[in-house]
C-alpha cells in the first residue's frame, strides 16, 4: 500500500453552493407602477402582468394614492415577482412595520390576482373625507 507523503495536501471537492432566491408576488397601483416616481424600487424585479382588483377602492392622497378594502369598479394593478430584500424595501417605502401594523401607514395583505396570490399595500388610515378615484387608476 502506498501512502502519500506526510506533508502532501489532497484537496477535497468543495460542495456546490447554490443560492436560492425565493420570490413573492406584489401587486402595485400607484407610484410603484412602471414609469412612476418610485418604480426604481422594483428595478430588477420581474414584471408578471396586469390585473384589476374589484375588492379594492382607490383614494387620492395627494402625492400618492391609497387603496382600501371595499368594493369598487376595480383598482388597476401591475404584478411583479420580488425578492425578500425588495419586499423589505417596499415595506420601508410604504411605512409598513410588521411588528406593529396598527401604527403603519400601509399594511400588507395577500389578495388573489389572475397571476396568483400577491401582496398588496392597503392604506391604514380613515378615508371618509378623501376623494375616491372611481376610475381605479391614479
Amino acid at each position: 500500500m502506498r501512502c502519500a507523503p506526510p506533508h502532501s495536501f489532497i484537496p477535497l471537492a468543495e460542495p456546490r453552493r447554490t443560492t436560492i432566491r425565493r420570490t413573492q408576488r406584489v401587486a402595485v397601483y400607484g407610484t410603484l407602477k412602471r414609469g412612476r416616481s418610485n418604480s426604481r424600487v422594483l428595478q430588477g424585479s420581474r414584471f408578471i402582468g396586469t390585473d384589476t382588483l374589484p375588492d379594492l377602492a382607490l383614494y387620492h392622497l395627494g402625492a400618492y394614492p391609497g387603496a382600501v378594502e371595499e368594493r369598487s369598479f376595480s383598482v388597476h394593478v401591475e404584478v411583479y415577482a420580488v425578492t425578500e430584500p425588495t419586499l423589505e424595501a417596499l415595506d420601508e417605502l410604504e411605512d409598513f412595520f410588521p411588528e406593529r401594523p396598527g401604527t403603519s401607514l400601509y399594511i400588507r395583505r395577500t389578495m388573489d390576482t389572475r397571476h396568483g396570490p400577491a401582496w398588496v399595500y392597503i392604506y391604514n388610515r380613515p378615508v371618509k373625507t378623501i376623494q375616491r378615484l372611481n376610475s381605479g387608476r391614479w
